[in-house]
């Protein structure tokens, strides 16, 4: 947009975190939200302003938050070249994806080390979605529930290899997926809680009663619920049932109705509420592309159909993207946009630690913002200011 200040004007609605104001505006300044003006304010346009025209048809709801995503459109954050997070960065406004996590995959040390380095030297810039961290996903996973995570380099917990990488990063990573049930002392998991780092229980073989362990430990999430874990069982609910049973977790959820059913999103809906709901793509690098053949941690993938597996049929991620992950929740019953609202942003940067800069339309915070209309179609994507997608 270039102007220090945008107008966004005759707004149906505002979804708020914890209310909705009708038939109002939202001035922005300096990539951030300077107030909110209500319908009976009498608001002067300036020569330099920038006026959006909602037309009293488009609500405005805060940017997603995708916590979880190794690429799209044609990219992979293990790439680690100079473009391959501007490319993504460029491309996610178009989903809704405001901000993300660079999501890295079981690799040898080295080519972690290298996609962390890639991270720290990465500017973020306004007017396209910000990289606000990083997901480092596994080495320290369970072989027997790898999933699409080589399993030649998966490893035990290392404190010191963490600290190497998070060093790196340019203290970079905000959230880990590890198996908690290999951190046999606890020292790894409270020693990453105690530090600030979001640790999430994934690609994990832990039963229900090493699930509350880990969780008295630091463990406050799981990654992508129901997948590369152990189901529910009659004598032991293991990880999924710890999701619905403890209330310090979160649970991510790719919501592409592959990896979980449309009536299994629905039990998980029931069980545990929009609160502790996070949104997730996991996207892989075919996102945004034709059906074919790509790669994911070195390893060869098919798209077809919505579908992204491996040779031995295992999923490798998803072609999902965030706005119709939304869609898909929004179908299920009792869904309504506010409880989008919290599972897609606000519960997603409350995770991440960044909940004073971003999640939320509120005073102060970056100005991160979807127009969508009654379908929830995207009209505006505004990434800290500036328009960063337009229908």
């Amino acid at each position: 947009m270039g102007n220090d200040a945008v107008w966004i004007k005759n707004i149906k609605t505002i979804y708020m975190e914890d209310k909705q104001v009708m038939n109002a505006g939202l001035l922005l300044k300096n990539g951030k939200i300077d107030r909110v003006i209500s319908a009976e304010e009498q608001f002067v346009q300036t020569e330099d302003m920038e006026i959006i025209d909602a037309k009293h048809e488009w609500s405005a709801i805060p940017g997603f938050i995708d916590g979880h995503i190794h690429g799209g459109y044609g990219v992979d954050v293990m790439d680690a070249k100079e473009d391959t997070l501007l490319r993504l960065a460029e491309n996610l406004p178009g989903e809704g994806t405001t901000s993300f996590l660079a999501t890295t995959i079981t690799q040898s040390p080295e080519e972690i080390e290298k996609a962390l380095l890639n991270v720290d030297s990465f500017d973020n810039k306004p007017g396209i979605a910000e990289m606000v961290g990083v997901h480092l996903e596994g080495p320290f996973v369970e072989v027997s529930k790898a999933g699409a995570q080589p399993k030649e380099y998966i490893a035990e917990p290392n404190l010191d290899q963490f600290r190497h990488w998070q060093h790196a990063s340019g203290n970079s990573i905000r959230t880990i997926t590890m198996a908690p049930e290999h951190d046999v002392d606890g020292e790894f998991i409270e020693s990453l809680y105690h530090s600030g780092v979001n640790v999430s229980a994934g690609h994990t073989d832990a039963s229900f009663a090493q699930m509350k362990t880990a969780v008295n430990q630091g463990v406050r999430q799981l990654t992508h619920l129901c997948n590369a874990m152990n189901g529910i069982h009659h004598r032991d609910i293991g990880a999924v049932g710890a999701a619905f049973q403890l209330e310090d977790l979160r649970a991510e959820l790719i919501t592409d109705g592959v990896h979980v059913v449309p009536e299994m999103m629905q039990l998980i809906y029931d069980s545990m509420g929009a609160e502790r709901i996070i949104i997730i793509t996991d996207a892989m690098r075919a996102k945004g592309l034709e059906d074919g053949d790509y790669e994911l941690g070195g390893q060869p993938v098919t798209v077809k159909e919505g579908r992204a597996t491996l040779e031995n049929g295992s999923l490798a991620g998803s072609v999902l993207r965030m706005i119709d992950g939304v869609k898909n929740m929004l179908d299920l019953n009792g869904v309504e946009i506010e409880d989008i609202v919290r599972m897609a942003s606000v519960n997603p940067a409350k995770q991440i630690g960044i909940f004073e800069q971003k999640g939320s339309i509120d005073v102060g915070k970056d100005a991160d913002i979807l127009l969508v209309n009654d379908q929830m179609d995207i009209e505006y994507t505004i990434c800290r200011g500036e328009t960063a997608y337009r229908k």
